[in-house]
């Protein structure tokens, strides 16, 4: 039984239970502020305050969104959505492998913290503290009602998607980046995010880039045979060209891939410095590339952490060929950023890779309920 069926489980276990005073008296104690100001890793859990929320109403019966306002303290709220008048249409998906994929795919590094902020070194700490767990279960059901069905995070967040797919309806995907870390090895890790229940997985860049300039061939190969002998497609990540080509050179071909794409125009790029300022170096060359391979190609950093505008970095990631863009996202630029990509997608364009089978036609934004 994967991460997803356990979850499940749990979740029909728990809300079968939740009348029951032993599960009150666990988590009465329970600093409220600061365990939800801490974000994951919190000992205050979204299930906890859920139970709490429904021991001062007196009510058993709340749904698994309900949730502890973390300013007025444990009063239970409803969970606010924005409203999604403005979406024109939602996003349109593509198959990897037997995977229906929305072409926007959620990035996770804003919400892990990772920010790629430059030099300034409080933003990191800023976006964490700005990501509770409430804020991202949020952000999932935005993404989610604009048709966004897939998050791209780490095994780090394990648990965290868990805890999504226990507690909500959700059912968003999740691709798994891979790398070695935490005392595993990187095949060890690509079982754990398979053990699980993550929908794809595919090597860190970072991680892809060294094992390439290594030559150590012979990791990348059995990493891509655990993923598909546990039936998931195979993907491989990287931020240079000589990465990719040079699994290609081996005969190594990954099920998809995931490579940094981006135009080097904006400010911050002309620093002849590189500190986390630029991730795609060799763009041309990244188009030609993809242009000869059918494989699908999630295209990321396509705004160049923040450095692009998104009708400017979704129209050349688009253009120059890429199947999906995946891209880190807070909740009020969910609505904006899909609207922008289904207009870059639509439009006439110079786009001349393939493109692949959308096998999900635009939709209409589900009416509000009155």
């Amino acid at each position: 039984m994967n991460g997803k069926d356990k979850s499940e489980q749990k979740k029909n276990e728990d809300f079968g239970h939740l009348n029951r005073r032993t599960a009150l008296k666990q988590i009465m104690g329970l600093p409220v502020l600061g365990g939800l100001s801490a974000g994951f890793g919190a000992s205050f859990s979204l299930e906890e305050g859920c139970l709490l929320a429904q021991s001062e109403t007196g009510n058993n019966e709340k749904t698994a969104t309900d949730k502890v306002d973390a300013v007025s303290g444990a009063t239970r709220t409803s969970w606010e959505m924005p409203d999604t008048s403005t979406l024109k249409s939602k996003i349109t998906k593509a198959k990897i492998g037997p995977l229906e994929v929305s072409r926007l795919i959620l990035g996770g590094n804003l919400i892990g913290g990772w920010a790629h902020s430059r030099d300034l070194v409080y933003v990191s700490e800023l976006i964490k503290r700005y990501h509770t767990k409430e804020k991202v279960f949020q952000t999932f059901q935005i993404a989610e009602q604009c048709g966004i069905n897939t998050f791209m995070g780490n095994p780090i967040m394990n648990e965290m998607m868990s805890e999504y797919w226990r507690w909500t309806d959700g059912k968003m995907q999740f691709i798994s980046d891979c790398g070695g870390g935490g005392g595993h090895t990187i095949v060890e890790n690509i079982q754990i995010a398979i053990d699980f229940g993550c929908d794809a997985c595919y090597i860190h860049g970072g991680i892809a880039d060294r094992l390439v300039a290594d030559k150590d061939f012979d990791t990348i190969a059995r990493c891509f045979e655990v993923m598909r002998d546990n039936g998931l497609p195979a993907g491989m990540g990287g931020h240079y060209q000589s990465t990719v080509q040079g699994i290609v050179e081996e005969g190594l071909i990954p099920d998809f891939w995931m490579k940094t794409f981006h135009h080097t125009k904006y400010w911050s790029a002309q620093n002849p410095t590189e500190h986390d300022n630029i991730f795609c170096r060799e763009p041309d060359e990244t188009r030609a590339f993809m242009q000869e391979r059918p494989e699908p190609w999630i295209a990321f950093k396509t705004l160049g952490a923040g450095a692009i505008l998104p009708a400017e970095g979704f129209k050349f990631a688009w253009e120059g060929g890429a199947d999906f863009v995946c891209v880190g996202m807070y909740d009020f630029q969910i609505i904006d950023d899909a609207n922008i990509w289904n207009e870059v997608q639509n439009a006439p364009s110079q786009r001349k890779r393939r493109i692949l089978e959308t096998v999900t036609e635009n939709e209409e934004p589900a009416a509000e309920e009155a």
